[in-house]
């Protein structure tokens, strides 16, 4: 649960400062809580993730941006780059590193067949491929406000529904001696 606290806490900061102060302000509490984020990871595991340290350099370099620049689309542009990163990194797997992306986070969990960790990985990255596409329709067809909503409860309540068809999926295929 700890975990999960610190993952969410700069999107949370994000949309309270937001409320309050607007997105210049919200960009900049952004940017700070995550690099207080990846500092408490690494302090707290010794490690940080791949995926901490993408979204910290894609807040670093778009959050900046959006204040350097005073612009918001670029602050609305970095979900998307990061699912963008994320989808590539899931359908490339397979290709280049021989073994789906998927199979390496989950493999101490679930045992499947190769043919299931593919199917699996290429939904992940079609997901990730979706929801930057949505993200940066949002951004572009409604204001900000809309923008900054959908960024906490849609991408949250979406990543929430794929979660859970993502465990039905592997509890539905995963071979029976990694359920005992």
């Amino acid at each position: 649960m700890q975990s999960l606290l610190v993952d969410f806490l700069p999107i949370v900061l994000f949309f309270i400062t937001y409320k309050f102060y607007g997105l210049y302000v919200a960009t900049g509490v952004c940017i700070g809580a995550a690099v207080l984020q990846i500092g408490y990871t690494f302090f707290q595991k010794g490690k940080v993730e791949t995926t901490q340290c993408i979204a910290l350099l894609a807040i670093l370099v778009l959050g900046g941006a959006t204040l350097w620049f005073k612009n918001e689309l670029f602050i609305k542009w970095k979900p998307t780059v990061v699912y963008w990163i994320f989808a590539t990194l899931f359908i490339f797997s397979q290709q280049f590193f021989n073994t789906p992306l998927i199979k390496k986070i989950l493999k101490s969990h679930a045992s499947m067949d190769e043919v299931c960790w593919s199917k699996l990985n290429i939904y992940c990255g079609l997901f990730f491929s979706v929801m930057g596409g949505l993200n940066i329709w949002v951004a572009y067809h409604f204001n900000t406000d809309t923008w900054v909503n959908f960024k906490l409860f849609g991408t949250l309540g979406l990543t929430l529904l794929f979660s859970i068809s993502l465990a039905a999926y592997v509890s539905r295929y995963a071979k029976a001696s990694s359920l005992s």
